[in-house]
C-alpha cells in the first residue's frame, strides 16, 4: 500500500515525438524519402530512408540525445551546429 502512495512520472524527459519517431530520426527518414520522390527514385528513397533510420538509432543507443549535436560540435566546422555561446571546439586549453 505504501507502495502506491507517490507516484512519479516516467514521461517527462522523453523526447518530442513526430508519430512514433524523435525529430531526428524523422528528418533521417523523411529527407532520403523526399529526394527519392523529387529525383523519380522513389525505392532508393525508400531503402536509403530506412537505412538512415536504423544507422541513426544504432548510433543513438545507450548514449544521450544530445549525443549527435555534441560529436558534430567537435568535428564539423564552427557554424553548422548554431551554438553561439561556446568557444570554438579547436581551443582545447582556455587561458582562465
Amino acid at each position: 500500500m505504501a507502495a502506491d502512495k507517490y507516484v512519479i512520472p516516467t514521461h517527462l524527459d522523453d523526447p518530442e515525438l513526430i508519430g512514433l519517431w524523435t525529430v531526428d530520426e524523422f528528418l533521417a527518414m523523411v529527407i532520403p524519402f523526399v529526394w527519392g520522390i523529387l529525383s523519380q527514385h522513389i525505392v532508393i528513397g525508400m531503402l536509403l530512408s530506412g537505412a538512415g533510420w536504423w544507422g541513426l538509432r544504432k548510433a543513438k543507443a545507450g548514449r544521450a540525445t544530445s549525443w549527435l549535436l555534441h560529436l558534430a560540435y567537435w568535428h564539423l566546422p564552427a557554424g553548422f551546429t548554431g551554438l553561439k555561446a561556446t568557444p570554438p571546439s579547436y581551443l582545447r586549453l582556455m587561458a582562465g
